[in-house]
């Protein structure tokens, strides 16, 4: 996996630039992919200025796109760009991002085989590569943080955007509310008791979070049988 940064010319892409710069985001990124897949073809990881607010995986490029534009709306919905909480919290989301890009991207290099949405798919992946311990996320301190910021992304998404619409809920992606109470499922899932604070605390309710161990096992046995001859 290798990285560019495109250059910033508005404000906007401007301040997910420095972000993402400052951070070395993608560096390290990249350097847990590469410590982790054996990958068939190099992957282009690319920061750049899309005019818009976006990520996306090409396939025919082979390419990740991270667009500044999504870092700067991230530091603006977690509140203060100056504040240090912010920026870990723009951080982290962003990471979940690229998470769920690079499921898209390893269901297309590697020909996985999947049943349902896509999009839905590529969200239980991306969730499972950061909340499995060695499999890819290995070099952030906090997993879990990544993936409840990640959550919390979508949850301050459908708060900026009121109530869904019918476009909402005929598009390729799951609704906002409903991505976040999945993610914040198999993040209790995956440790109920480091995570019991999720329940107390009115994140996630009780009748979800019954069934929430199991369906991350689910996940986790599927994804760990899946990737395991693409693992290093």
């Amino acid at each position: 996996m290798l990285v560019t940064y495109g250059d910033a010319t508005t404000p906007e892409a401007t301040t997910g630039r420095a972000l993402m710069t400052d951070t070395h985001m993608l560096e390290v990124l990249a350097a847990d992919v590469n410590k982790s897949l054996k990958l068939p073809n190099d992957i282009a990881l690319v920061g750049e200025q899309c005019g818009r607010v976006n990520a996306s995986w090409n396939a025919a490029d082979r390419r990740i796109k991270i667009c500044y534009e999504l870092v700067d709306l991230s530091l603006r919905l977690f509140g203060d760009s100056d504040s240090p909480d912010s920026i870990v919290e723009a951080t982290n989301s962003t990471i979940g991002t690229f998470f769920h890009e690079l499921s898209h991207a390893l269901i297309s290099v590697y020909d996985l085989p999947f049943t349902g949405r896509e999009e839905d798919v590529a969200d239980q992946l991306a969730a499972f590569a950061i909340l499995e311990p060695n499999a890819v996320l290995k070099d952030f301190p906090d997993p879990a943080r990544v993936a409840e910021d990640y959550a919390l992304m979508f949850r301050l998404w459908a708060q900026q955007r009121g109530s869904a619409g019918e476009s909402d809920f005929a598009a390729a992606h799951s609704v906002n509310e409903a991505r976040t109470y999945n993610l914040r499922c198999w993040i209790y899932g995956s440790d109920p008791t480091a995570h019991a604070n999720m329940i107390t605390e009115g994140e996630l309710p009780a009748d979800r979070a019954g069934g929430c161990h199991e369906e991350y096992q689910q996940l986790s046995r599927a994804w760990s049988r899946l990737l395991e001859p693409y693992l290093k």
